[in-house]
């Protein structure tokens, strides 16, 4: 069985029981909060509020689930190292086939469940997605046209910067290296 699924998850709130579900679409909605986070060991974030829609369509063979996240996320500024709330959203997709786990590899979209299972737990899943859904870069959001970061911490770490750049100048460099740096700058 695959961890990701079956009665046994992290909160009973986020399974969806499909058997005896009536093949067609069906309508879910949850809540990923603070206390969500709480369940993940290492999580990348600690508070927000993320509102998940799930439309499960249901066949035969398969179930489709299509994820609709949105809200914000409190992350950490990479500028000024500040808290600041990040507007997140991501809309995918996920296909649950029946049969065994190693039986096929279809791709990423694609998970195997037992045949036996009748409940999903889409707990580790949302939060898979609300991962994926955090931009590569954390920075406050622009205000009017103008960056909100801390000022007074941009200035520090400016400061700091500038005066780590004089002492490299003001440091000797070993004569051996000097050979090197003068064949580099006649290049």
């Amino acid at each position: 069985m695959h961890p990701l699924f079956g009665i046994v998850s992290l909160k009973s709130k986020y399974n969806i029981e499909f058997k005896g579900l009536n093949e067609g679409l069906h309508d879910y909605q949850f809540e990923v909060n603070d206390k969500f986070f709480e369940h993940f060991d290492e999580s990348l974030v600690d508070k927000g509020k993320v509102n998940v829609k799930v439309e499960l369509e249901k066949r035969s063979a398969f179930l489709k689930l299509s994820f609709a996240l949105e809200g914000w996320l409190e992350l950490v500024c990479d500028r000024c190292l500040d808290n600041y709330p990040q507007d997140v959203s991501l809309e995918t997709e996920l296909f649950v086939k029946f049969g065994e786990e190693d039986e096929f590899d279809e791709g990423e979209n694609v998970i195997w469940i037992l045949p036996e299972e009748h409940a999903i737990s889409l707990a580790q899943i949302m939060y898979e997605y609300v991962t994926l859904s955090i931009p590569l870069r954390h920075v406050h959001p622009d205000e009017n046209g103008e960056n909100s970061c801390n000022q007074e911490m941009i200035d520090r770490l400016n400061n700091i910067t500038q005066h780590e750049a004089d002492e490299n100048e003001e440091e000797e460099i070993d004569p051996r290296w000097a050979a090197l740096k003068n064949l580099k700058n006649n290049n």
